[in-house]
């Protein structure tokens, strides 16, 4: 699956979205992508999944014992990407702040774990779903993305693979484009500012 692909799946769903929007981050865009559209239809999730799939090499593949995802964002495709490995997928969330597994989920010590995100714009959220699965005694041996918003600028201690890297300039409020402050600003995500 090229970029253009994995872009006209977004489009396709509805889950590209143009305007105003201002970012948990505090900056603004013009874009955003809501990932829990281009995930709602199970067949375009599978898609996704499988291209992710395909995009680990051939070794790591073999590796992986067990998916993890965070909650909320990674849920879908976690488990999309565990079909796509034939290996289980659980999830790790956060009910007091900091991630752990709930729900009777395990991670056996030494057992092989592939990281699965939605989208990784910072990598902070990645970075503590690892220590939360070394912590249970898991290894991660690789981190996947749908899409990488990092703009190259996160780091992890493990491989990093995204199915598509996209960069949307964005803008503290002193520096918004005359286009963007003639319009108020949406907050389209999942997290309360």
């Amino acid at each position: 699956m090229t970029d253009e692909d994995v872009l006209s799946e977004f489009r396709a769903a509805g889950a590209l979205l143009e305007g105003h929007f201002l970012l948990s981050s505090g900056r603004h865009s013009a874009h955003y992508l809501q990932c829990a559209r281009v995930l709602m239809n199970p067949d375009r999730a599978g898609r996704l999944a499988v291209a992710l799939a395909a995009k680990l090499p051939r070794d790591l593949r073999a590796k992986i014992d067990k998916v993890v995802s965070p909650a909320m964002g990674g849920l879908i495709i976690g488990h999309e990407m565990g079909r796509a490995l034939n290996v289980d997928a659980v999830f790790v969330e956060r009910p007091t702040g900091t991630f752990e597994l709930r729900r009777g989920f395990s991670i056996e010590p030494g057992e092989r774990i592939l990281l699965v995100e939605d989208v990784v714009t910072t990598g902070l959220s990645s970075r503590e779903a690892i220590k939360a699965v070394e912590a249970e005694g898991g290894k991660v041996v690789a981190l996947a993305c749908l899409v990488d918003r990092t703009g190259g600028q996160a780091e992890f201690d493990v491989p990093f693979e995204p199915l598509v890297s996209l960069t949307f300039p964005t803008y503290a409020d002193d520096e918004l484009p005359p286009e963007l402050a003639a319009t108020p600003a949406v907050k389209p995500g999942s997290r309360k500012a």
